[in-house]
């Protein structure tokens, strides 16, 4: 089964991440190649990403057939979606372990979803 790691940013006002850096630091960076290279040798690798900051982003809204387009991220909050992990896992018990590990290799908060 596949599952979501969602990685959880939190930005201050400003949308300045709460370290200040904004990005992963050179230690970060060295422990999310780690467990993603854990990943693929253990055969849990789907696909991962980083995302770009909130004040990046594109909201498309098309329901009534004319399409709107809104800059910023579609929820103001001090939390967002940084970064994500697909992984694959044989329940969610294995699932819960793997974020564990990648929370603690990017040093953020993570949130788990299965794939329907």
């Amino acid at each position: 089964m596949q599952y979501l790691v969602s990685v959880i940013e939190q930005f201050l006002p400003g949308g300045v991440r709460e370290d200040e850096t904004g990005s992963a630091t050179a230690d970060e960076m060295a422990a999310i190649n780690a467990f993603n290279d854990g990943l693929q040798s253990e055969g849990h690798w789907v696909f991962a990403g980083g995302l770009a900051a909130p004040d990046t982003a594109t909201v498309i809204d098309n329901r009534s057939g004319e399409a709107l387009f809104t800059d910023g991220p579609f929820v103001e909050s001090k939390e967002h979606l940084g970064g994500f992990w697909i992984i694959e896992a044989a329940d969610l018990d294995v699932a819960l372990k793997l974020a564990a590990e990648a929370s603690k290799a990017c040093n953020r908060k993570v949130e788990v979803r299965p794939f329907l």
